[in-house]
């Protein structure tokens, strides 16, 4: 799907994790509440192999999952050469479907692909992001291998075969795709606990976003330097827009030349907290969101603009949440993406 393929005009989608451990549950739970732009269940509660750092770990050079002490980290004692060598090879050749993930790291992503998924706009996917990925898992001696740069590259060569890999099986269903960078780290940019630099983010970034053919987003569940991800080729830029959407104001010339270039904000405006979730409604949460959109508007940027190019989201995974707030969650996803439709477009979800 090329991006200016997708006008979203309100339509909703989600983060991807649910604390189902029935992937058939899981998978009817998307397909019947997100029909236009249904996401892969992540199933973490399933197994620790669906944790998200772990799900994509399937070949990464001296990675140890250790499913017991649901531990992950990169052996680097190991003679890592042969195993970096293969990566390389399969990075060079574009051979993704060498870097698959098997069934018992993604049941959620295998019964989807195995059963009926309707007529949908677009089949929604993700991968977990290099920064994300590189801060969370350690080498044996607990440094995080994003500071490794033999393996800081080769991680992000690895996520552009994972990513690849991911959208390729979902074009198998479906023609049109769109594949998420989950980057909950970026939160931590520019502080004292992280040493990395701008230009490091876009390259490892962007080295990612080279093995998507289709839609890419990228998703940041906490405030962030917006205009670092909004300066990459991104065409998504989802956001929690529960609690920082008026951080996103601060960068409004970013956002407008974003916009400019059809690119598409997916306002996670659905709280994944017990206590948030527990008191909105529908139409609290269109008022939340149609807050949001001002402060972007006072900022001058046009409100039609914007909603043709929105998205609606809860703001992260739901995985933390029970089953029945999850669903919860996911109804209101569908409900304030109908009602915002309903308002602004005259139109209702296909």
């Amino acid at each position: 799907m090329d991006r200016s393929d997708l006008h979203p005009r309100c339509m909703a989608t989600a983060i991807g994790s649910l604390p189902h451990v029935d992937p058939v549950e899981a998978c009817s739970l998307v397909l019947s509440t997100l029909p236009d732009l249904p996401p892969w269940p992540q199933l973490p509660r399933r197994s620790f192999l669906e944790n998200m750092y772990v799900q994509y770990s399937e070949g990464f050079p001296g990675v140890v999952v250790d499913t017991a002490q649901e531990k992950i980290y990169v052996d680097r004692t190991r003679d890592l050469d042969p195993a970096l060598e293969r990566l390389y090879l399969a990075y060079l050749e574009n051979a993704s479907t060498s870097w698959s993930i098997s069934s018992s790291y993604a049941q959620g992503l295998h019964q989807f692909l195995a059963g009926s998924v309707g007529n949908p706009v677009a089949l929604k996917g993700q991968v977990t992001g290099p920064i994300s990925w590189g801060l969370s898992v350690t080498d044996q001696n607990r440094r995080a291998i994003l500071y490794d740069e033999i393996l800081a590259e080769a991680l992000a060569k690895h996520l552009r075969l994972k990513a690849a890999w991911v959208e390729g099986v979902l074009r198998s269903i479906c023609p049109q795709t769109i594949i998420f960078v989950d980057e909950p780290y970026m939160s931590a940019f520019g502080s004292a606990f992280v040493s990395i630099s701008r230009e490091q983010v876009i390259g490892l970034l962007e080295e990612v976003f080279q093995g998507i053919k289709g839609l890419k987003g990228v998703h940041c569940c906490g405030n962030t330097d917006w205009s670092v991800l909004l300066s990459t080729s991104v065409n998504i830029l989802n956001l929690d827009a529960y609690d920082y959407a008026e951080s996103l104001s601060l960068y409004p010339s970013d956002v407008q030349a974003f916009l400019n270039r059809d690119g598409i904000i997916a306002w996670g405006i659905v709280p994944t907290e017990a206590a948030a979730l527990a008191g909105e409604t529908t139409e609290s949460l269109v008022a939340r969101l149609e807050q949001s959109v001002g402060f972007l508007v006072d900022k001058g940027l046009p409100l039609d603009q914007i909603l043709e190019r929105s998205l609606i989201t809860p703001s992260c995974g739901l995985a933390s949440v029970s089953v029945e707030l999850a669903e919860q969650a996911m109804r209101l996803t569908s409900h304030v993406s109908a009602a915002m439709r309903k308002k602004y477009f005259e139109e209702t979800p296909l």
